[in-house]
């Protein structure tokens, strides 16, 4: 990080209280555990767009033929597909 912000936060008595509880819990301060709090809901939304992106591109088609290819080794004990 190049620069630190502050942000004032208002949180619900409830919520403020359970981020205390589990920061503590976790060893860090309430600041370290909200901002890595957030840094996790970016990365999940980063992470879904990304695969929302992916499957745009996707040639189900071409998949589809390399599926049904007949070449090839068996799976190995446990890859097998479920009945």
């Amino acid at each position: 990080m190049s620069a630190i912000k502050t942000y004032p936060l208002r949180l619900p008595r409830s919520l403020k209280e359970t981020v205390e509880r589990l920061s503590r819990e976790d060893g860090t301060s309430i600041n370290q555990f909200v901002a890595t709090a957030v840094a996790e809901k970016v990365s999940a939304l980063r992470t879904a767009k990304f695969f929302e992106d992916r499957k745009a591109r996707a040639d189900f088609k071409a998949f589809d033929k390399i599926m049904r290819r007949r070449r090839g080794k068996p799976p190995r004990e446990g890859d097998e597909m479920p009945r």
